[in-house]
């Protein structure tokens, strides 16, 4: 009679016991490397550094000549606001075309060493992504000007684009170094408080100047329709002189016309013709000028100061910041001199 012999039994513990290494492994969840953690923390950095340094310029531009002010709250608004979302978006680009290139080449570089991933690691990239991306744009604009721009200006850009990366990058470091060691804690949170107390003490210390009168705000000049009859000039050979009766004579004036491709060409302007002030609420804000023999109709903005006035319009492209200047030729002397703003 034969027997069969019964399969071995396995035992309950010796299957989990082989299968538990493996099912381990296949649980266990992928680590996250910080990458999210220091995208936000870096946005977060820039969006804080723009939002100090723009009401820093702000409240220094407000003592200097400027155009004026917008009357509307709500615009204002509008503009603050769409400025804010502009910064967002400009932000979320600059991490992630300069900020993680850095970290990234911040930790290959003291990984290749094998060396401690430390935040001068990060320091040390920076430069050089900021130096890339200064070679690539600067090459772009140099195709789309077809000049080259003053190498001073290359390393001035370099140097300013290196000092606005530094603290969001290591401020994305530190982020990304929590998330893989565990530690709780947000460093966006914490660069988002520390950059709204800077926002706050900068603003405080804006207002306080201007309350108090230490500082005041710009105004262009008062002036009447007696203070803007005389001569204007360029300072390049070009005047108009203002008459106190209306009339005015233009010599060597430049009248800036369109030529066809898109830019404004300037023409000499010689002959007679009319101006008057231009008037807001009562108060002179520029002249009127039209001189008939060149078809030269313009309206001129007022700036400067009582003692050296000067009218100016715009030239190019609306928003271009280009302007025609003129300076008045006071009567002790000084004879008006070209404006830094003047012709371009």
């Amino acid at each position: 009679m034969t027997q069969q012999a019964e399969p071995h039994a396995i035992p309950d513990g010796a299957t989990d016991a082989s299968s538990a290494p493996c099912c381990a492994a296949s649980q266990r969840p992928a680590r996250d490397d910080g990458f999210g953690a220091a995208f936000c923390a870096s946005m977060a950095a820039l969006c804080a550094e723009t939002v100090v340094a723009v009401t820093t310029g702000v409240f220094v531009l407000l003592a200097r000549e400027h155009d004026g002010l917008p009357k509307s709250p709500l615009l204002a608004a509008v503009a603050a606001l769409a400025a804010l979302l502009l910064t967002v978006l400009i932000s979320g680009f600059v991490t992630a075309a300069a900020v993680m290139p850095a970290l990234a080449l911040g930790r290959r570089a003291a990984l290749r060493r094998y060396r401690e991933d430390r935040a001068w690691w990060t320091a040390a990239a920076v430069p050089v992504v900021s130096a890339a991306a200064v070679l690539v744009f600067g090459a772009v604009a140099a195709l789309g000007s077809h000049s080259f721009a003053n190498p001073l200006n290359y390393l001035i850009w370099w140097g300013g684009l290196t000092v606005g990366l530094l603290p969001a990058a290591l401020a994305g470091r530190a982020a990304a170094r929590r998330v893989r060691t565990g530690r709780a804690g947000s460093v966006t949170r914490r660069v988002v408080r520390d950059g709204l107390v800077a926002w706050l003490v900068v603003g405080a210390l804006g207002t306080g100047a201007y309350a108090s009168g230490l500082v005041s705000v710009y105004q262009p000049p008062r002036l009447t329709k007696q203070d803007l009859a005389g001569t204007w000039s360029d300072g390049r050979g070009g005047t108009v002189r203002l008459a106190d009766d209306g009339a005015a004579v233009a010599d060597g004036l430049d009248n800036f016309t369109w030529d066809g491709t898109g830019k404004d060409r300037a023409r000499d302007c010689d002959g007679s013709g009319t101006w008057t002030p231009v008037k807001d609420s009562g108060r002179v804000q520029g002249v009127s000028l039209r001189i008939d023999a060149c078809e030269l109709s313009r309206d001129w903005s007022l700036i400067g100061t009582k003692r050296e006035p000067r009218i100016y319009h715009e030239i190019g492209k609306p928003g271009s910041g280009k302007r025609y200047v003129l300076t008045k030729v006071v009567k002790h002397g000084k004879g008006g001199s070209r404006d830094k703003h003047g012709k371009h």
